[in-house]
């Protein structure tokens, strides 16, 4: 999808239009007709100085835009999803809409510059590095009564607007306060202010005997920063010459509708240089109503686009732009420079808290909310380990100390009291009177038992036990019956995580229907939506989820060969090159007494051989001693390079003493730890890139990586160094899409 936009005053040299003139001489005719001078003249040459004069800036840049945008269309016979204009450009986006021709267009603008020019007195100025709630203190502060805010042209570019004198006085007040810096604009008038209202009543009168058409594209209000809708064009055009103009918001609406390019049509670079700081400043807007505008692009029966997959209230509730997530991936992989670039587009990814200690995962929270705060969403996992419950309580006191909304649980076998704390707290009714979370959970899982768990309240017992300990207070215990412990499921099948072997086909139908089942049983008020996760590296595979009936999708091996996941070079090298059959299932070193199995990297490297290996080892033998000799001396030079009693030595640092002595009374239990050590290393190495231990790596991956790999081959995509989480996002969801639309019209013959 591509927008194209309009610059307004600001924007006009000397020069501008260049070979246009000669291309579009029956147009330039008519502009000589109707403003009676020549547009041409004036544009290339400017003999008498008048181009910056607003009566005739703005007829001049109105033609140069208008032809700027027919030259486009020419040459790629492609026409825009959505336009906008920034004040003056506002008409040329509505010529390009068909709201009227391009002579009627002329004569609007030729008014409307005659009325603004007629304005004396006033002046604006450029407020650079304060916000607008910054500037609306300053004013307040100072009593300054007499400014209006007219254009709001980035986060932190706002231009004001009132009487010159009051503007130029405003300056040290600013300076005073910290601006980085003041610019006071060359105008005659206080444009976009209150100031402007003699000139909209007399074009009012002017526009009493106009008949203009309502837009066939979208077009962005300044206004607004929203679609016109039927009958708005006369209103807005009104209220624009006395209203702000909502450029911020026009471009982050934009940015939530899913346009990838944003293109300026017209002189200079004002606007394609405002939209790549909008960009890096703030978040799309996501809409939480369809706002539809007077007639969208024609669609074909059935069409479906990447906005419109998945459940919108799933979108609504997250702030997101797709009905798409990223999973957590172990010690970071899934990194804080990965959620706040997902973020920042729009969608949503978790921080991958396993294996990192507290300090590190508080770290990535300061740094994500420091940089998504603008209310772009965000969360973070939350890792069952039944080794080390300490760790989970201790993560959720540090999610609950700072605010984080949004967790996904992995690996999880039942509800616990951690998870239960973490959910009921600040529990609240609406005002319609339902009970509200403000803790969301998602929980990823692959058993119909465990996601039975999570449909159903709190447990009473673990609501009672907390109650008693005053973690949750009366209120929330008893609002805690009325909702379920999720809000959504993520079906896991065929991932690089803890999946029982699930199979989508075959467990999405079976968690739909229980989900049905649940909700009526406890007739909760809001949907539990269910999504699925594992496999998906392809449209093919997406496709599949949705019509499976995946409320959302979540992606995840994917994005460990991206530029910015957390893993090594070294590892992203590997990863670039493999194919489906190039991973293997082994034992999870986290669940490894339990037998629980992951799919890990196979192709270049022995850890799963050498994990299965251990795990026989372990099931087959009650303590190390009992190995035989040849079988030891393996394990000890070729995996560990070290030898049990120096493994056993750096166990005894990282474990209570009380522990330590314990599980010496323990055989079993101290091979157990002796052969997790090995997991940890193996994936230690693979972290750091340690290419000396390169076939220890341990890589949790699926195979769905390897048919990313075979569907971007050949395009620069192929190389992980042009793999950026947001772009593969957008490309797997629209290109999701467009396969969905062509097999409907394949089924519907």
């Amino acid at each position: 999808m591509i927008a194209y936009l309009f610059p307004g005053q600001g924007s006009q040299h000397k020069g501008m239009g260049g070979t246009l003139f000669e291309e579009f001489q029956d147009l330039i005719a008519q502009a000589d007709e109707i403003l009676g001078y020549s547009i041409r003249e004036l544009c290339l040459k400017d003999p008498e100085q008048r181009l910056t004069q607003t009566q005739y800036t703005q007829p001049a840049l109105y033609v140069v835009n208008a032809l700027s945008y027919l030259k486009k269309i020419k040459e790629t016979g492609r026409k825009p999803a959505y336009m906008a204009g920034h004040s003056l450009g506002e008409y040329n986006a509505l010529f390009a809409a068909e709201a009227f021709d391009f002579a009627t267009g002329l004569q609007l603008v030729k008014k409307r510059g005659e009325l603004m020019s007629r304005a004396t007195g006033g002046g604006m100025a450029a407020v650079i590095g304060l916000d607008r709630e910054k500037i609306e203190e300053i004013l307040k502060t100072a009593n300054i009564t007499t400014i209006d805010m007219a254009n709001f042209n980035s986060p932190s570019q706002i231009v004001i607007s009132g009487p010159r004198e009051d503007v130029e006085s405003a300056k040290p007040v600013f300076e005073e306060a910290g601006v980085r810096m003041y610019a006071v604009l060359r105008v005659s008038g206080a444009f976009h202010s209150r100031y402007m209202e003699p000139a909209k009543i007399e074009f009012a009168k002017y526009l009493e005997n106009l008949r203009l058409a309502d837009p066939v594209i979208p077009v962005i209000s300044n206004i607004q920063a929203r679609p016109y809708k039927a009958g708005e064009v006369k209103k807005n055009l009104l209220e624009q010459i006395t209203g702000s103009v909502k450029w911020v918001d026009t471009i982050r609406y934009l940015m939530g509708k899913g346009v990838m390019e944003i293109e300026q049509a017209g002189p200079g670079n004002i606007l394609t240089d405002l939209v790549k700081t909008i960009r890096k400043e703030a978040g799309p807007l996501i809409v939480s109503e369809e706002e539809h505008p007077v007639r969208e692009p024609d669609r074909e029966p059935f069409q479906v686009t990447a906005l419109t997959l998945g459940d919108q209230g799933f979108k609504k509730d997250y702030n997101l732009k797709y009905a798409y997530l990223t999973g957590a991936m172990y010690r970071g992989i899934a990194s804080k420079e990965m959620v706040v670039k997902l973020g920042k587009a729009g969608m949503m990814g978790f921080f991958g808290t396993g294996g990192l200690d507290l300090p590190q995962v508080e770290e990535a929270i300061l740094y994500i909310q420091k940089e998504l705060s603008q209310g772009q969403a965000y969360g973070l996992n939350l890792l069952y380990d039944p080794n080390d419950t300490e760790s989970e309580e201790n993560a959720v006191d540090l999610y609950l100390k700072y605010g984080v909304r949004n967790v996904e649980a992995s690996a999880y076998m039942s509800v616990n009291k951690a998870l239960v704390r973490y959910r009921l707290q600040g529990l609240y009714r609406d005002k319609e009177g339902k009970v509200t979370a403000m803790n969301r959970i998602i929980a990823k899982l692959s058993h119909p038992v465990v996601a039975e768990a999570f449909m159903s309240p709190a447990p009473s017992n673990i609501v009672e036990k907390l109650l008693t300990e005053e973690k949750i207070t009366l209120r929330e215990a008893e609002m805690s019956k009325e909702i379920p412990m999720a809000d959504d499921i993520c079906v896991v099948a065929d991932s690089g995580g803890h999946t029982d072997h699930g199979v989508a086909y075959v467990l999405m139908p079976a968690m739909l229907k229980l989900r049905n089942e649940m909700m009526a049983k406890n007739k909760y008020s809001r949907k539990i939506r269910v999504g699925t996760g594992g496999g998906i590296g392809t449209p093919e595979a997406a496709a599949a989820a949705f019509i499976l009936g995946a409320d959302f999708i979540l992606t995840g091996s994917i994005n460990q060969c991206t530029v910015e996941a957390g893993a090594s070079d070294a590892v992203k090298d590997l990863l670039e090159d493999i194919n489906v059959q190039d991973t293997e299932y082994a034992p999870a070193g986290d669940m490894f007494e339990l037998g629980s199995k992951i799919q890990v990297l196979k192709k270049g490297v022995f850890f799963p051989a050498r994990a299965n290996k251990l795990f026989e080892l372990y099931r087959q033998y009650n303590s190390l001693e009992e190995m035989d000799e040849k079988t030891k001396n393996q394990i000890q030079e070729r995996y560990f390079q070290k030898s049990f009693e120096d493994v056993w030595q750096e166990i005894k640092l990282r474990h209570s003493p009380a522990e330590i002595a314990k599980t010496e009374q323990n055989p079993k239990r101290k091979m157990a730890l002796v052969f997790r050590w090995y997991f940890g290393c193996a994936s230690q190495f693979a972290l750091h890139g340690r290419n000396e231990r390169k076939v220890d790596f341990q890589v949790h991956c699926g195979p769905a990586l390897g048919a990313f790999n075979q569907w971007v081959k050949g395009t620069p995509l192929e190389k992980w160094r042009n793999r950026h989480i947001d772009e593969i996002a957008n490309k797997l969801m629209t290109e999701t899409a467009e396969l969905l639309n062509e097999r409907f019209k394949a089924i519907c013959g």
